[in-house]
């Protein structure tokens, strides 16, 4: 607890201890509880856990401890040992996200009488509540419908009530197209029996009751069109809660709390807003906001400097939110002191604040380097019994064998110009579109067929967070390494301006460099995350000099070695979320799709390695792109994972030197822009 906390409860805690013998257990006497009471509660939250269940990396077959819910489990009983009273909530995308949840769901689905492993694992902590984040979607309406256990009325749902989670899932933003009904419950009141205290200091057991409602992000009909155009309609966040925020105030609540798969933005306002959690804090009647998507945390440095958001408290135009990580890496805890006033409880947002807990974190003093041992809470041991099955037949599957490859292919260093890791996905993106395109479009089968891949796995998560495809034996593993999510393959025309921009937008992932400053310079802009650092392939080559503002950093633009002109023509190969407006890419808006596949990339990946059977230097498009010359004063540095110095070495980054081990796995390097 605080001292903040301590100083406000310390006179109350004290008087109560004085009292606690008699007045422990006190019934409840509805309206009697006099004005001057006050409790404290926490509220926990969980999200993005994309169905990482257990500390284990199935790309590398190990064990990772810095992540997994069966340590965030550790995390949230240790909460609930420290605050007596605690209500814990889920803010989505939770069913997707490894390979358990796609063995699960694509592999072999699970019946009707199977809860999903997820669930499972959080039915063991037992939640009071939780939504449905975008990525919820992925497998379709049908898988949604069932392993939630949530009868809907559209096409493909469920009409069954299947085996689902434990606790109450609420959604106020998307409807069924055939009765404009929610398709989940839009909000729900959860009550418990909790401990405040009396004026006088004494204990008294008190029902507190919570309201909740949900929120997706609205651009969900954009990234998962295939699965639901026409079947469901979505509506803006701040629309949903006005229309259904009275209907859960006529219940009475003690607090509403807002679960919300979303993050902050204070652009302007739109019905279409990805990440609209400022302009939702500003509704009135909301106590509590619970964020997710952005996979960052909330209080933190992210959010410093951001409009009425206090990023060291966690208040979001004064109201207490926290943004608990992702991959089962944090616990949010929203530490709410109330006050009974007028005959009601209110929130005191002075004393009231935010906190993400880590399950590791840095301990002990700094070495001589400077860096500090990493300590990382153990595994709730209740939690991998649950799911164990299913794990070991996870890991069986990613086993089976697609091909051979003579070359390594990671994404240590994809922003510094290795491409070996895109240039298969790249490759075999390409090929399907070669041969599906002149089906649907033979108009269009002599138009330049280009792909556009990004590195998903880039250090975002941790030292072990890339991808690490070695020379060898390939398997189902290895494509999914390769490819992270589950995406299915779009394609869209477009010309040499919008080709450019493209590519203008992408080299937004490095910061501005001065070549006349001295001092040391980062090179990538952490704000710009690499799953949006698209590189193209095939045939076009471009320089990008990082001296030069976002916007202007395209220097050299060639197609088969002349220069491409604004109006040639081209077909890019990419994904549905980027196709359909994913990043907000200047002129992908899904408008100029000119093919949806219906396969996922990953398994397009996964068939091309196999019909080749043997992958090699032939195989694979040499890289497309390069920095520009720039000789600068003073060092420009990166971090990565350390010991992987040879692999830049290989892969021919002559320019690339290592300044430091960090000690913690990663390490900082140095690359030389002048050649």
């Amino acid at each position: 607890m605080s001292s903040r906390l301590l100083r406000t409860t310390t006179p109350l805690l004290a008087l109560a201890g004085a009292l606690l013998a008699g007045c422990a257990g006190l019934p409840w006497h509805g309206n009697r509880l006099a004005d001057g009471a006050r409790a404290n509660v926490a509220i926990l939250e969980t999200t993005d856990i994309h169905s990482n269940v257990l500390s284990y990396d199935y790309y590398k077959l190990k064990p990772d401890p810095s992540l997994g819910y069966e340590r965030t489990a550790t995390l949230i009983r240790r909460a609930r040992a420290e605050f007596p009273n605690t209500f814990l909530f889920d803010s989505g995308d939770t069913i997707q996200g490894s390979v358990l949840a796609d063995y699960q769901a694509l592999v072999k689905p699970v019946g009707c009488a199977q809860e999903l492993a997820v669930y499972q694992a959080m039915d063991a902590m037992g939640y009071d509540g939780g939504t449905a984040g975008n990525h919820e979607f992925n497998y379709g309406l049908g898988f949604l419908s069932q392993v939630t256990g949530t009868p809907m009325n559209v096409d493909g749902g469920h009409d069954n009530r299947c085996a689902g989670p434990h606790f109450p899932l609420v959604l106020a933003n998307v409807y069924g197209a055939r009765d404009g009904k929610p398709i989940f419950k839009p909000w729900t009141v959860v009550t418990k029996t909790i401990s405040a205290y009396t004026p006088d200091g004494s204990r008294i057991e008190v029902p507190l009751k919570v309201g909740i409602i949900g929120f997706t992000p609205p651009p969900i009909m954009d990234w998962d069109k295939q699965n639901l155009a026409g079947k469901v309609t979505v509506s803006g966040v701040v629309e949903a809660a006005q229309k259904y925020l009275p209907e859960l105030k006529a219940q009475h609540p003690d607090l509403i709390v807002a679960i919300l798969h979303g993050g902050l933005n204070t652009a302007p306002y739109t019905p279409q807003m990805e990440n609209a959690g400022w302009y939702l804090a500003g509704v009135p009647g909301i106590d509590a906001l619970l964020l997710g998507h952005s996979h960052t945390e909330f209080p933190g440095p992210h959010y410093a400097g951001m409009k009425d958001v206090d990023a060291k408290r966690g208040l979001v135009r004064g109201v207490p939110a926290v943004m608990g990580g992702f991959f089962g890496k944090d616990l949010g805890v929203i530490r709410l002191v109330l006050d009974r006033q007028g005959g009601r409880w209110v929130v005191d947002r002075d004393e009231s604040h935010s906190e993400v807990r880590p399950v590791c974190s840095k301990s002990g003093s700094p070495n001589k380097s400077g860096s500090q041992a990493v300590e990382c809470v153990p595994a709730d041991p209740a939690i991998a019994p649950l799911v164990q099955q299913a794990h070991e037949a996870a890991i069986t599957y990613v086993n089976t064998p697609i091909g051979n490859s003579s070359v390594q292919m990671s994404s240590y260093f994809a922003d510094e110009g290795n491409m070996s890791a895109l240039a298969p996905v790249n490759a075999a993106q390409a090929d399907y579109v070669r041969t599906e395109l002149p089906r649907s479009h033979p108009e269009l089968a002599d138009v330049p067929v280009l792909s556009a891949a990004a590195a998903f796995r880039t250090g975002f998560g941790g030292p072990d967070d890339y991808t690490d495809v070695a020379a060898g034996p390939l398997t189902l593993r290895s494509a999914a390494d390769l490819y992270f999510y589950p995406n299915t393959l779009a394609a869209v025309k477009t010309d040499g301006a919008g080709l450019k921009a493209w590519l203008e937008k992408s080299a937004g992932r490095f910061n501005r460099i001065d070549p006349a400053k001295a001092g040391e310079q980062q090179l990538i802009n952490s704000r710009f995350v690499g799953y949006n650092f698209d590189q193209i392939q095939g045939g076009i080559h471009y320089v990008i000099d990082v001296s030069k503002p976002v916007g202007q950093r395209i220097t050299t633009l060639s197609y088969q070695g002349k220069p491409v002109a604004p109006s040639d023509p081209f077909i890019i190969v990419t994904n549905n979320y980027r196709a359909s407006g994913g990043g907000h890419f200047p002129g992908l808006d899904g408008s100029n799709i000119v093919l949806a596949a219906p396969d996922g990339t990953r398994e397009i990946l996964a068939k091309w390695i196999e019909h080749r059977k043997q992958i090699g230097v032939a195989d694979l498009e040499p890289t497309s792109w390069n920095f520009a010359p720039l000789k600068v004063r003073g060092p420009v540095v990166f971090t990565g994972a350390e010991n992987k110095l040879g692999v830049a070495k290989a892969a021919g980054l002559t320019n690339i030197r290592l300044v430091k081990d960090n000690g913690d796995g990663t390490a900082i390097y140095a690359i030389d822009l002048s050649h």
